[in-house]
C-alpha cells in the first residue's frame, strides 16, 4: 500500500511539473503583430466612430495575427483590424468598440473589441487575444495571461500561457478553453451594456466609452 501511494504521489508530482513547464516555459508562437500597430498610439482614437464593414478593404484572412509582446504591451496599441472591412458572419452580434466596466467582478476594467468576418480581437490589461482566420498563425488565441500570473526567472519574465477559441452562438461569444474544451467565458449584449460572464456565473457589466481613460493608457 505504501509503495502504491508513493508511486501515485510521484506520478502526480510529475504531471504537475509537466503542466507547470508547459504553462510557463514552453516556447510561444512568434510575435506576428504588425510592428507599426504595436508602436502606434491607440489611446488617441475615437472608438465611437466604427469602420464600415462593406467589403471595400481587407478581409480577416489578409491581416497578420495579433498577439502580446512578452507578458504585456507597454502602451495601448493601434487596432489590429483597422483595415478590415469584411462583414460579420451570421450569428455574430456587433460588439465593436471600447468598453469600460461599471459593475461586477472586474470594476474599472477597460477593453477594446474588434471584429470583422469571423475574427474577434480583444485588447485589454496588457494583452491581445486574437481569434479567427489570419495570414500568419492558426485560428485559436495562443497567448498569455499578461501579468495576472507571472514571475521572473533567470532575468526573464515568465507568464502563464493561454489558448482559446471564440465561437459565436446565437449572438453570444463563447470562449472555449484550448479551442475545444468547455466554455469558460461568455460575452454578450444586454441592452446597451456588454456583459462578461465567467463559468461560475460571476459577471462584469460594461458601458461603451469613446476614448481610452487616462489611467489605462500604459496598459
Amino acid at each position: 500500500m505504501k509503495r502504491f501511494l508513493m508511486r501515485a504521489v510521484l506520478v502526480i508530482v510529475a504531471l504537475v511539473g509537466v503542466a507547470f513547464y508547459a504553462l510557463f516555459f514552453s516556447s510561444r508562437p512568434p510575435l506576428t503583430t504588425d510592428p507599426a500597430t504595436l508602436a502606434g498610439d491607440g489611446s488617441q482614437i475615437d472608438y465611437c466612430v466604427l469602420p464600415e464593414l462593406d467589403n471595400s478593404g481587407k478581409r480577416a484572412v489578409d491581416i497578420p495575427k495579433g498577439n502580446t509582446p512578452g507578458c504585456s504591451y507597454s502602451h495601448f496599441p493601434l487596432p489590429i483590424l483597422a483595415q478590415c472591412t469584411e462583414p460579420l458572419v451570421d450569428g455574430a452580434d456587433d460588439l465593436r468598440g471600447l468598453w469600460k466596466a461599471y459593475e461586477g467582478r472586474h470594476a474599472n476594467h477597460v477593453e477594446r473589441v474588434e471584429q470583422c468576418g469571423s475574427r474577434t480581437v480583444i485588447t485589454a490589461a496588457g494583452i491581445i487575444h486574437d481569434y479567427g482566420p489570419n495570414s500568419t498563425l492558426g485560428l485559436n488565441t495562443k497567448d498569455v495571461e499578461g501579468q495576472v500570473v507571472s514571475f521572473e526567472f533567470l532575468g526573464k519574465q515568465r507568464c502563464a500561457r493561454t489558448s482559446a477559441s471564440m465561437i459565436w452562438n446565437d449572438g453570444v461569444l463563447d470562449f472555449h478553453i484550448f479551442g475545444v474544451g468547455p466554455v469558460v467565458v461568455r460575452r454578450y449584449r444586454e441592452g446597451e451594456d456588454l456583459v462578461w460572464e465567467y463559468a461560475d456565473g460571476a459577471t462584469t457589466k460594461m458601458r461603451r466609452v469613446c476614448t481610452l481613460p487616462e489611467s489605462h493608457r500604459l496598459r
